[in-house]
């Protein structure tokens, strides 16, 4: 049986509401996932060390603060610099149609805003996490 895929879910800076977090990482874990929360008020650095030790296949990230553009580049940067930049990224929360395409050049794999439905969460883990199963074997 293979292993669940693992995804980290975190909240970083100064917000503080993480329902949304929680129930989105209640979904992947009945989705069948392998979810570890990291709970609120994490930095970039502490979220990338996490991933790593975690083994993380996916790493997803609610931001309500409006700090989502400064936070993925920082968090890519980050990735790429600890040898990370096969982690699939996903931010969630309120991000406005307008920052996308700044998310997006950052490097963030998925954009899923408030509102989002949980199974194309999942489905998109899924087919990206496979694919670059597919590729590496």
């Amino acid at each position: 049986m293979p292993r669940p895929i693992r995804v980290l879910i975190a909240k970083p800076g100064l917000d503080g509401h993480d329902r949304g977090a929680k129930v989105v990482a209640l979904a992947l874990r009945d989705a069948g996932f392998e979810v570890i929360y990291t709970g609120l008020h994490q930095t970039v650095e502490q979220i990338i060390e996490a991933a790593d030790q975690e083994d993380a296949a996916a790493i997803g990230l609610s931001v309500l603060s409006g700090a989502h553009v400064p936070i993925a580049r920082r968090l890519m940067e980050g990735l790429r610099a600890a040898g990370l930049e096969d982690k699939l990224v996903l931010f969630g929360g309120n991000i406005p149609a307008r920052d996308v395409p700044a998310l997006e050049a950052a490097g963030v794999h998925g954009i899923f805003p408030t509102g989002s439905r949980f199974e194309a969460i999942a489905d998109f883990i899924r087919q990206r996490v496979e694919a670059a199963h597919h590729l590496a074997a």
